[in-house]
């Protein structure tokens, strides 16, 4: 058991009843308490619309972890102690009757309360208001809200407002789960603490960088949601971006929130902006059509339930850019993401430089530069391609790659490997901001995204079809190889 002092709150959840309730945030709430992470007074009130009873909704809680935590982990009196923590409350949250209730479950509460938004982020402000008008805050309140905050740089910046009028942005934690995930944490002391890598993390060693997310699943019954939003605004703006911003940031001066958070807004206020002649050669849009993956049949996006057949909604991104300062000068990043893939996979490909004198077999040359694999999903990871003299008397000096392989759940077979939500559920308690994104963070992600939607606007291009169970369109393909280089597909 581990024990930390984790201070009591009160958690506020809006969306109680919500797919990500159910599916991440009770889940993750439950193994903090297993561990010992939860504040032992720690109270967790449930808000929806739904018109049930406190028993109904702890019944509908414990039959969400009951399915989705597993059985080994699913301990029978940290289950009862945690499903005590819960309470329920229905109501309408665009309107500021019955918020008085929040106010009467708080009196004489010393903890601080936290407000969790998991709920459309066109209702933010609403609560926001409805919260502070009813007396249910205070100076010590903080509120967690959920990523992408709006659709543009004009209504994120509406919704912040919204925000901004009731908590100060020290008090503000906006989610990007990317940012709980133990590899993606590890980007920092692998960078920072390795001089191995440290020196090596510049324009003269690197050449050129690949960040790929990949999804196998279509829209799983969000239409509404997504096409409105796509590809680029659902991943590249945040998750993507944010990879981005950990890969290329220069050292922070320290570890707290905002020299973190300093240096990954440089990093997007320095992204190469694009005009509409490299729109058109360093940016692919897709949209899957019927195919197959994993020998079942798919439907296209098209035929999708509900869909708008006449739909230009890109469902696959894929582009090259820069990042203009003298650490990276010169350097491509490619980034890639799609529904409909072949697999689930998230991972970053940092390739190395070649060296400048070759001596081994000259067929053999395409092997002789080292990369960095860093895997977040499936699983998470580490491994640093290296070559290697090929075993046997009749090989010469023929070489061969090979990884050196950090694998998490191979390394830490003991340890249960915690989910992002944990993590980040774990910060806001303790009041800890370096694994949040900042407003302006948000905002330049927004204007470098607008541009590519007002060019895309302006062209009036559809979108590129690709087979459902491919890697996307076959110019995604042409984009990097007039490079002369190739997407990394094999872990």
């Amino acid at each position: 058991m581990i024990h930390d002092t984790t201070p009591d709150i009160d958690l506020a959840l809006f969306g109680a009843l919500g797919d990500l309730a159910l599916r991440k945030l009770y889940p993750a709430l439950y193994h903090l308490d297993r561990d010992g992470l939860l504040g032992e007074s720690t109270r967790i009130l449930g808000l929806a619309r739904q018109d049930i009873d406190g028993e109904t909704f702890r019944q509908r809680v414990q039959q969400a972890l009951k399915k989705r935590v597993k059985a080994e982990t699913l301990d029978k009196a940290c289950l009862e102690r945690f499903i005590a923590r819960l309470e329920y409350l229905k109501l309408d949250f665009a309107t500021v009757e019955g918020y008085d209730a929040i106010a009467k479950w708080r009196e004489g509460a010393e903890r601080p309360m936290t407000i969790y938004l998991a709920v459309p982020a066109s209702i933010y402000g609403d609560i926001c208001r409805n919260l502070n008008a009813s007396g249910s805050l205070d100076d010590e309140s903080r509120v967690v809200v959920e990523k992408p905050i709006g659709y543009d740089l004009a209504s994120s910046q509406a919704i912040n407002d919204a925000i901004g009028e009731v908590f100060p942005e020290s008090r503000i934690y906006r989610i990007d789960h990317y940012l709980g995930k133990e590899t993606v944490q590890n980007l920092i002391a692998l960078r920072f603490a390795n001089p191995l890598f440290g020196n090596q993390w510049n324009q003269n060693q690197i050449s050129h960088v690949e960040i790929t997310v990949a999804e196998q699943v279509g829209i799983e019954g969000r239409w509404g949601y997504f096409d409105k939003a796509g590809q680029l605004r659902d991943m590249v703006q945040n998750h993507l971006l944010q990879l981005l911003c950990l890969i290329a940031m220069d050292p922070p001066s320290n570890l707290d929130a905002d020299a973190i958070r300093d240096e990954k807004v440089k990093v997007l206020k320095a992204l190469k902006p694009f005009t509409q002649e490299n729109l058109g050669r360093d940016v692919v849009r897709g949209q899957y059509i019927a195919g197959s993956i994993d020998g079942t049949s798919v439907p296209g996006y098209l035929e999708e339930e509900g869909a708008n057949t006449d739909s230009r909604t890109e469902t696959f991104v894929a582009m090259k850019t820069e990042v203009s300062n003298w650490r990276w000068a010169g350097v491509p990043f490619y980034l890639r993401t799609g529904k409909r893939m072949p697999e689930k996979l998230s991972q970053i490909v940092i390739h190395f430089r070649q060296q400048p004198h070759y001596i081994f077999d000259p067929d053999q040359r395409d092997l002789a530069a080292n990369k960095l694999i860093i895997r977040l999903q499936p699983e998470e990871g580490i491994a640093l391609q290296v070559l290697t003299k090929d075993g046997g008397l009749d090989k010469g000096m023929r070489l061969r790659p090979g990884p050196l392989h950090l694998d998490f759940n191979s390394a830490f077979p003991k340890s249960r490997i915690p989910d992002a939500y944990e993590r980040l559920l774990l910060e806001v308690m303790k009041g800890q901001q370096y694994l949040f994104v900042r407003r302006d963070e948000v905002e330049y992600a927004w204007r470098w995204c607008d541009q590519l939607i007002e060019g895309w606007a302006a062209r009036d291009v559809p979108p590129r079809r690709y087979p459902a169970g491919s890697w996307g369109p076959v110019a995604s393909i042409a984009m990097i190889t007039k490079d002369g280089r190739s997407w990394y597909e094999d872990y």
